[in-house]
């Protein structure tokens, strides 16, 4: 795609309403990550949750590949300015994962627990939407394979209405809580939120 294409598809991608402010269109999928790329070992890997919850959950990898699954096809936008649009996932939606679980009453945000300790959080009420996904594939390919695996595999969240960093990489757990907890960048310089469209990239003016 030459320049003047690209800059036209932005014109019609924001016209469109699809393209946030400050953004830009790439066809490339960049890999921004903190820290190594953890490898993928099915015979030990699990998924926990906890929290607030009426019993803790763990499922093996072959125990969680067969849970029912969905596609869908979102853009996705980073908060490093970059968007690419129409990527297609496979996975576990989010909402028919919480009719595996028990909630309490008390359960008001989830925190993703990723491999190294990394941590994001976002409200349940966010997590909670029609295209969210723990996703296990993208673009028909396993995230574990080995081209993908740093993209997220063999799992992680895909929350498109929020910037890429809320789409936790690696994951390992999910803890439903009663509060707040802020993630590795939420803790620093990024917005809590982290909504694309209303351009919460920071939470410390002038960053």
């Amino acid at each position: 795609m030459s320049h003047l294409e690209r800059r036209e598809k932005e014109r019609q991608m924001r016209e469109a309403g699809r393209l946030p402010n400050g953004q830009s269109l790439t066809e490339k999928f960049p890999v921004l990550t903190y820290g190594p790329t953890p490898k993928f070992n099915p015979a030990t890997w699990d998924l926990r949750v906890f929290g607030a919850v009426e019993r803790e959950r763990r499922w093996t990898w072959e125990q969680f590949i067969q849970l029912p699954t969905g596609q869908m096809t979102v853009d996705i936008h980073c908060v490093t300015r970059w968007s690419k649009f129409d990527t297609t996932w496979e996975g576990v939606m989010f909402r028919d994962f919480l009719r595996e679980l028990e909630l309490t009453d008390e359960a008001r945000f989830v925190i993703a627990h990723c491999d190294y300790g990394y941590t994001t959080n976002l409200t349940l009420e966010a997590m909670d939407d029609d295209d969210v996904m723990l996703a296990t594939k993208y673009e028909g390919r396993w995230l574990h394979e080995p081209e993908l695996i740093e993209h997220g595999g063999p799992l992680r969240t895909v929350v498109p209405k929020r910037y890429f960093w809320k789409s936790a990489k690696f994951l390992r757990a999910l803890e439903f809580s009663p509060v707040d907890k802020p993630g590795f960048w939420e803790a620093g310089a990024y917005h809590n939120e982290g909504d694309p469209f209303k351009e919460e990239r920071f939470n410390r003016r002038g960053f």
